[in-house]
C-alpha cells in the first residue's frame, strides 16, 4: 500500500487507488529522462528549495533520527518513487511535474558520443585539418574529434561543439572544459 503522505507529495489526491497512482508513475517514468542522469549534475540546483525532499521511511528515522516518531513517516517507498529523487541534492525532481511524453524523452536528450560523418567532414573543413590546441596541421589519418563542451558535461556532438585535434591533445584534455 502506497502511504498517502507520497501520494501529497508528487500532486496526487490521498484518495487515489494504489493501483491507478502506481500506473500513473509508471507512465511518467516510461517517457522521462532526469537531466542528472544523463549530465551527471543536478541544473536545478539553484532551486532546489521549490521543490519537495523525498521523505524518508520509517525504517530510516529510526536509524539516523532516533528522536523522532516512525510512524509519521512512510513504512516504504516504491522503488518507481524512489528514483524520482534528484542524485545530487534528494529532492523530487522537477522534470517528473511538468514533462510530457512528446518534450522529454531519453531519446531527444540523449547526447552521444556519436559524431556523425557529414559533422566530421564539416569540421574537418572548417578547421582545415588543423589541431585547434596546438596548430599543428594533420593528416586525414591523424585526425581526432574533439567535443569542445565533453559529453560528460552535457555537450552535444552537433557541428559547433565539436572541433579537430590531434593525438596529444585530444588525450591531454580529456573531459575538461576549455573556453
Amino acid at each position: 500500500m502506497v502511504d498517502v503522505r507520497v501520494k501529497e507529495l508528487l500532486r496526487f489526491d490521498p484518495e487515489t487507488s494504489d493501483k491507478e497512482f502506481m500506473k500513473a508513475i509508471r507512465e511518467t517514468i516510461r517517457h522521462v529522462c532526469k537531466p542528472c542522469w544523463e549530465i551527471k549534475y543536478c541544473p536545478y540546483g539553484p532551486f532546489v528549495e521549490e521543490f519537495p525532499l523525498m521523505p524518508l521511511t520509517s525504517s530510516e528515522v529510526k536509524e539516523e533520527f532516533p528522536g523522532l516518531d516512525p510512524e509519521d513517516y512512510p513504512k516504504e517507498i516504491p522503488e518507481e518513487v524512489a528514483i524520482m529523487a534528484c542524485d545530487v541534492f534528494g529532492h523530487v525532481c522537477p522534470v517528473f511535474f511538468v514533462s510530457e511524453e512528446f518534450t522529454e524523452t531519453s531519446e531527444t536528450r540523449r547526447r552521444g558520443r556519436f559524431i556523425p560523418t557529414f559533422v566530421k567532414m564539416r569540421v574537418a573543413r572548417r578547421d582545415e585539418n588543423t589541431c585547434q590546441i596546438c596548430s599543428k596541421h594533420l593528416k586525414d589519418n591523424e585526425i581526432e574529434f574533439d567535443h569542445i563542451i565533453p559529453v560528460s558535461k552535457g555537450g552535444s556532438s552537433e557541428e559547433q561543439n565539436v572541433q579537430v585535434t590531434c593525438y596529444k591533445c585530444n588525450r591531454d584534455k580529456r573531459d575538461r572544459v576549455e573556453l
